[in-house]
């Protein structure tokens, strides 16, 4: 199967819908939007932003190990 994501104005829901209603569930599955796609979609763009203007800070293996390892002791209890 192949997925899509739509954006339409609230008024023409219901005519989607109906049209969507015509396609047995073997040819359609609606699946309901993650409530944390528009912030998750923000967050991408900000860093990207971040990225391509040159002020992204990067961190060295080595400080991704050690945040890593305080993560782990810190869930450990």
């Amino acid at each position: 199967m192949e997925a899509i994501r739509l954006e339409f104005q609230p008024e023409i829901k219901e005519r989607i819908l109906k049209l969507l209603s015509s396609f047995s569930s073997e040819e359609l599955k609606i699946i309901p939007e993650d409530s944390g796609f528009e912030e998750d979609k923000r967050k991408l763009r900000e860093r990207a932003e971040k990225i391509a203007n040159g002020t992204a800070q990067y961190s060295t293996f080595e400080e991704l190990d050690v945040l890593l390892e305080e993560t782990i002791k810190k869930y450990e209890s």
